[in-house]
């Protein structure tokens, strides 16, 4: 027993009818609990989702379509994080790993490959059929999830209710989304609607919490970081073997290519310093971990859209401006350091490295405007990693004794 509820040591622990397990909370204290190959095989579905966005984010901002593609960009990018993250609190909490289990899982990968085939149609004419019924398959599938649980959390089945009637009723807004012509109505419409979709754990947990293994649902976080930052590099990478051919001087390429490794190194190297599973010791700094973790994510899936960018306007593809072009990049390496500042560094830092860590990130915004772009912002970065080196995470308690 744990917090009043049956739990179940191992997703193993029981084998009734039908080889299906009784799908009983998972124990939040659970040793060496880690990330399963389910978890892993889950997640390369994202890959793909993520890589697609990042394209034509590239595209539109290339085109200096900057409200278009960032607003676009921001919706697609929501309904990915949004689904991913939901599907990770469930499974820290109800993993069976079971038959059924895994073909739910399957169901929901299969939406994120529809959601995934719409993004361009989604970017190019604002049509959102596609990702819509990828994304509800995504959804009802957790629903279903929801519901399988509910029939044996004991205390906890109001709390699950609550989640699978909460997303289903969304998903019927999402449907009705499609109706709204394209233009400001339908932006209004979806910021709507995702507001009542973060509302909905909210909603579900605000008399008794799921469980949730800090080490595992953080290891879940860092391996998506990883995926993210790794799309970077490869998006980036393709980026320059294509440009070989059109440039006269193999200079710059190897700058751009030098300084997006130490910059993704160095963005690595800046998230998992702190301890991250001291972040979510409460429900309430649980949400804020989660929900902040959609500019974290974004943003670094955004990286290598600016990089790209960058190249276009050396190749003489994009007609922006050089200091247009580096805000492209500096911005998303800005706003994935105040984030993850903001959400796990700062409460594990003293004051040099909270101090350090925010100023880098306003002295980045600012690197656009100096005489040597994106090379300052290595820089930078690489300093903030010296800072974190010398300066190792801290306990709480050893920050307020400082």
């Amino acid at each position: 027993m744990s917090g009043g509820y049956p739990v179940a040591v191992t997703a193993n622990s029981t084998a009734p009818r039908y080889q299906l397990r009784t799908m009983l909370p998972r124990d939040p204290s659970q040793p060496h609990r880690t990330a399963s190959v389910l978890e892993l095989f889950f997640d390369l579905v994202f890959v793909v989702a993520v890589s697609i966005a990042s394209a034509q984010l590239h595209h539109a901002l290339g085109e200096g379509e900057f409200l278009h593609g960032i607003t676009s960009y921001a919706m697609l990018f929501f309904a990915i994080w949004w689904a991913w993250m939901n599907f990770t609190w469930f499974a820290t909490s109800f993993d069976t790993d079971d038959w059924l289990y895994r073909v739910t899982t399957f169901v929901q990968m299969g939406g994120v490959l529809v959601f995934a085939a719409g993004i361009p149609q989604a970017f190019n004419e604002g049509d959102f059929t596609i990702p819509v019924l990828g994304y509800v398959v995504m959804r009802v599938a957790m629903v279903a999830q929801w519901l399988r649980a509910s029939r044996s959390a004991g205390p906890l089945r109001s709390a699950t209710r609550r989640y699978a009637f909460g997303i289903a009723a969304v998903q019927v807004l999402w449907i009705l989304f499609l109706l709204i012509p394209t233009g400001p109505m339908q932006l209004v419409a979806f910021v709507i609607f995702a507001l009542i979709e973060v509302a909905i754990p909210v909603f579900a947990e605000h008399r008794k919490q799921t469980p949730w293994h800090p080490h595992h649902i953080t290891e879940r976080y860092g391996l998506f970081t990883l995926i993210v930052l790794g799309e970077s590099l490869l998006a980036s990478a393709n980026a320059i073997i294509d440009a070989l051919d059109e440039v006269e001087s193999l200079g710059p390429l190897i700058a751009i290519s030098l300084l997006t490794l130490v910059v993704t190194a160095s963005l690595w190297w800046i998230y998992f310093w702190p301890p991250h599973h001291r972040a979510i010791t409460s429900f309430g700094r649980s949400l804020r971990y989660g929900y902040t973790h959609y500019f974290v994510f974004a943003a670094a899936a955004a990286f290598s859209a600016g990089i790209e960018v960058e190249l276009d306007v050396l190749t003489g593809v994009s007609h922006l401006s050089n200091i247009t072009a580096s805000f492209t990049v500096t911005v998303p390496i800005a706003i994935f350091l105040v984030g993850i500042w903001w959400i796990a560094i700062r409460e594990s830092a003293d004051r040099v490295v909270n101090t350090v860590v925010p100023l880098g990130a306003l002295l980045v915004l600012l690197d656009p405007i100096l005489p040597i772009p994106v090379t300052l912002t290595a820089l930078i970065l690489v300093g903030i990693v010296v800072v974190l080196v010398i300066r190792p995470p801290v306990a709480p308690a050893d920050i307020e004794k400082a």
